[in-house]
């Protein structure tokens, strides 16, 4: 009966060792890392995920996020030359804000990448490049 209770003790002592060593690896290093959605030309949501951003980067550091928007659906037209959020998004590219632009969405609006602001991204695919980052440990906002 002692000796089963031992390994029984034992057993469990692996257990909750492997459970908090898992627990640890778990626990984020290095840079926060956010993607932020965006499928609609308001220029409300645009707006808060500009401010968005510059709150990550108050509350982290600005060596301390990394920071993504994919525009996808009617939200690529803010990425277009002539959009009046033009500035706002020359700034955070300027900030080190990743702006992609879905292709599939371009295709079916009819739009080339001449037609878009320089120094943007381009995905094959918005939604997946949403599941990777998210695969990747990058935390999601849907704006």
């Amino acid at each position: 009966m002692k000796r089963r209770i031992a390994l029984l003790a034992g057993a469990g002592l692996s257990l909750a060792t492997a459970t908090t060593a898992h627990a640890q690896s778990a626990v984020p290093t290095g840079k926060e890392r956010v993607v932020i959605q965006i499928s609609t030309p308001e220029q409300r949501l645009w707006n808060q995920a500009f401010n968005y951003l510059t709150n990550l980067r108050e509350v982290y550091g600005d060596g301390n996020v990394e920071l993504e928007i994919v525009a996808l659906g009617l939200g690529i037209g803010v990425l277009q030359l002539e959009s009046t959020q033009g500035p706002r998004a020359a700034d955070a590219l300027q900030a080190g804000v990743h702006l992609v632009a879905c292709e599939i969405s371009m295709r079916r609006q009819k739009l080339k990448r001449e037609d878009m602001l320089p120094n943007i991204g381009f995905v094959p695919a918005g939604l997946g490049q949403i599941i990777k980052r998210q695969r990747e440990g990058w935390a999601y906002i849907s704006g």
